[in-house]
């Protein structure tokens, strides 16, 4: 879910980069799986943010 190398880089900051199946084309099942993988992602992002 990253950029690569063009995004720009912020001094201090975490960067995240996942690697997610490209769904183009892809079974509605694999789409699934890969809709399912970000969701994962995102949630285990969520639980490791302080909470305020």
């Amino acid at each position: 879910m990253g950029c690569g190398d063009v995004c720009p880089v912020v001094p201090g900051r975490r960067y995240l980069d996942r690697p997610v199946a490209d769904p183009e084309g892809a079974p509605i099942g694999v789409v699934r799986i890969i809709r399912d993988e970000i969701d994962a992602h995102i949630t285990e992002l969520l639980d490791s943010l302080p909470s305020r």
